[in-house]
C-alpha cells in the first residue's frame, strides 16, 4: 500500500490563488482535477491525502465533496477553517456533516503567509488549535526556518495535538545552507506528538538542477531526527511539476529510503500517514 500524504487539487477559474500569480508558476496556472490525479500516479499509489490551498473554508467543502466521489483515490482532507474564531470545534463539526464529511483528516492554515511572527503563539490562534486536535484531527505546520521556534512551542504547550510538519519546513536547498533550519527541525522533531512529511523538496532545490545527492542531506537528517514512524511521504503534486514530474518525485522517495528496512519504508510510504491521518 502507497498513501502519497500530500497533493493538491484546483481551479483558477473558480477562486483565486494567490500563490499562483508569482511569475515562474505560470505552467501550473491551469485546472488540476482527480482525472489529472489519477493519470499521473498511474496506478503507484493506493490513496493520497487532498490538502488544502487557499483559507476559504468553500474548499474545504468542495475538497470533502471531491473525495467522496474519487472511488478510494482521496483518502484524507488536510482542510481550512478559522482559528481564530470562536465557533472552530462547531465548524469542523458543519464540515463532517457534509458530504464527505467522514473523508476531514486534518485542519491547515499557510503560516508561512503570515506577516512577521508570532501567529501561532496567538492566543486564539492555540484555543482553534486545541479545538481542531479535540475533533480528533490532526493539525498540518506550513511554516519556514524563521517561524520553526513558534511551532514547536505550540506543539509543545499542546501536547494533545498530533501536529505534521509540512515539506520538513521548506529547507535551504538551493542555497545549500544548513543551519538554522538543522537545528530548528531537530527541535521540533524532539517533541513526540510531531510528524513530518518528505514532500516539497525538490521545489526547494534548483528546479532545474536536482539531485538525490544534494536533497538526500536533508531528506537524511529528517530520518535520523523523526525516524521511519514519524515520516510518511507526500508529492506535493501538482506543485513538484515546475522541477519533476510526478514519477521522478515518487522515484526519488523510493532513492531517499533505499536505506530503510521494509517495514520502515512501508511506514514512511502508508503506515504513518494512516495511523497519524487515522485513514
Amino acid at each position: 500500500m502507497i498513501i502519497d500524504a500530500h497533493q493538491h487539487l484546483w481551479d483558477p477559474a473558480r477562486r483565486r490563488y494567490p500563490f499562483l500569480e508569482e511569475p515562474a508558476l505560470a505552467p501550473i496556472r491551469r485546472p488540476y482535477t482527480v482525472d489529472d490525479l489519477r493519470a499521473v500516479t498511474d496506478g503507484r499509489v493506493t490513496g493520497t491525502v487532498l490538502v488544502q490551498t487557499v483559507g476559504e473554508r468553500a474548499e474545504t467543502e468542495d475538497f470533502l465533496a471531491t473525495a467522496a466521489t474519487s472511488d478510494g483515490l482521496v483518502r484524507g482532507v488536510v482542510g481550512w477553517v478559522d482559528l481564530t474564531a470562536a465557533d472552530v470545534a462547531e465548524q469542523v463539526a458543519e464540515l463532517r456533516s457534509g458530504p464527505g464529511g467522514d473523508r476531514l483528516v486534518g485542519i491547515r492554515h499557510q503560516v508561512q503567509d503570515e506577516p512577521g511572527r508570532g501567529y501561532l503563539a496567538r492566543e486564539d490562534v492555540r484555543r482553534g488549535i486545541r479545538a481542531v486536535g479535540g475533533a480528533g484531527l490532526a493539525y498540518d505546520l506550513l511554516v519556514l526556518t524563521p517561524q520553526l521556534d513558534e511551532a514547536r512551542e505550540v506543539a509543545q504547550a499542546l501536547p494533545e495535538v498530533r501536529f505534521v510538519l509540512d515539506h520538513l519546513a521548506k529547507p535551504p536547498i538551493a542555497a545549500g545552507e544548513w543551519e538554522p533550519w538543522a537545528g530548528g527541525v531537530a527541535a521540533l522533531a524532539a517533541l513526540p506528538n510531531v510528524t513530518a512529511k518528505l514532500s516539497g523538496l525538490v521545489t526547494e532545490a534548483v528546479w532545474d538542477d536536482w539531485d538525490v545527492e544534494r536533497i538526500g542531506r536533508y531528506a537524511e537528517h529528517a530520518l535520523d531526527l523523526f525516524g521511519p514512524d514519524r515520516l510518511m511521504f507526500g508529492s506535493d503534486w501538482p506543485v513538484c511539476t515546475v522541477a519533476a514530474r510526478y514519477s521522478d518525485v515518487f522515484a526519488l522517495g523510493v532513492a531517499l529510503t533505499a536505506g530503510l528496512s521494509e517495514p520502515e519504508r512501508a511506514a514512511v510510504f502508508a503506515d504513518t500517514a494512516t495511523r497519524v491521518y487515522r485513514l
